[in-house]
């Protein structure tokens, strides 16, 4: 069965942000799918676009995703990964396990659904705190916990893919790392005894080229958490 004439044809815009996590995990699936696209790097701490705030205007945030045209855009980076899978069906390889097991599909979208929300955000909460702040213990060891549930939950499989391959979960955690490895900072905790099998889970990923031209490296990031205290004002 042949792609629509839509998919195959219309442009791809993606409008994103360098360090951002979200947009990486769509740059890292339009790699796998080698699906050509123009890239758009967005201002976020200053003024934002004309164009992001009127292609995203209820959260006026990257990633979107512009297929055909400024006034067809997909925001959201895991509806954005599950687009891609919709729209390219023959640009392999699928980032969902085939709709034939719906089982596997809904673990897929369970376990990031938690990426999501067990770990950048509390992460993000933890280095807005100061050290010594009576949250900072509980929060550290909520991201701590949060971690070792993946650990659990990939065991000794190389991916978190059904079958062991590369797929959905893994473009949703895998740019989270370089932030863990800044979160860690912050919380005091190693990521290798945290969670030693994501730890080379993650190492494997960068083997990808996918994986390794989309990320930037956890120094760079933990610069820019640097950047982000002095921005809101929690260091001087």
């Amino acid at each position: 069965m042949a792609a629509p004439a839509a998919a195959s044809s219309s442009k791809l815009v993606l409008l994103d942000f360098w360090v951002s996590p979200f947009g990486q995990r769509c740059r890292i699936a339009l790699a796998e799918k080698n699906l050509p696209y123009e890239y758009s790097e967005q201002e976020l701490l200053g003024a934002k676009s004309d164009l992001l705030v009127c292609s995203n205007p209820i959260h006026k945030k990257v990633p979107v995703l512009l297929h055909g045209g400024n006034d067809r855009a997909i925001f959201e980076s895991l509806i954005i990964l599950e687009y891609l899978d919709d729209a390219f069906p023959n640009h392999t390889p699928r980032l969902l396990p085939s709709t034939d097991n719906p089982y596997a599909r809904a673990r897929a979208r369970f376990w990031a659904d938690y990426v999501d929300k067990k770990v950048y955000p509390v992460g993000t909460k933890l280095w807005k705190l100061k050290k010594g702040e009576a949250e900072h213990v509980a929060v550290r060891g909520e991201l701590v916990e949060a971690l070792q549930t993946l650990d659990g939950e990939l065991g000794e499989r190389r991916f978190f893919g059904e079958g062991d391959e590369f797929g959905f979960v893994d473009v949703a955690m895998v740019p989270l790392m370089p932030w863990v490895y800044g979160f860690a900072r912050y919380g005091d905790f190693s990521v290798e005894e945290v969670c030693p099998r994501v730890a080379a889970w993650a190492r494997r990923c960068m083997e990808r080229e996918s994986v390794a031209k989309s990320l930037r490296s956890p120094e760079e990031v933990y610069d820019f958490i640097g950047l982000l205290r002095r921005y809101y004002g929690i260091d001087k």
